[in-house]
């Protein structure tokens, strides 16, 4: 049981709706400059699981690690946190 606990999960953007069941995640984070201590913003785009194809670009997702699914997707959807705001 605590070895399933011990999954990765962020919460990011989707960013793109790139595939059938597919979406990319943006994950935005801080760390600081090795010399000088500002704070930088680095980001990473994940390929991630969407099995119900719900989310759509803008969202805002909690996504958890997991077995490889293709060649790219090593995510899944967990949750919606927040739906975009639509227009």
């Amino acid at each position: 049981m605590s070895e399933r606990n011990s999954r990765k999960d962020l919460i990011g953007i989707v960013s793109s709706r790139s595939g059938d069941k597919t979406i990319k995640v943006t994950y935005f984070y801080k760390i600081p400059h090795p010399l000088y201590k500002k704070e930088i913003k680095r980001k990473t785009v994940l390929h991630v699981h969407d099995d119900k194809n719900e989310c759509k670009v803008g969202d805002k997702v909690e996504v958890m690690e997991t077995r490889p699914l293709s060649k790219l997707k090593r995510w899944r959807v967990v949750r919606v946190v927040e739906t975009a705001p639509t227009i």
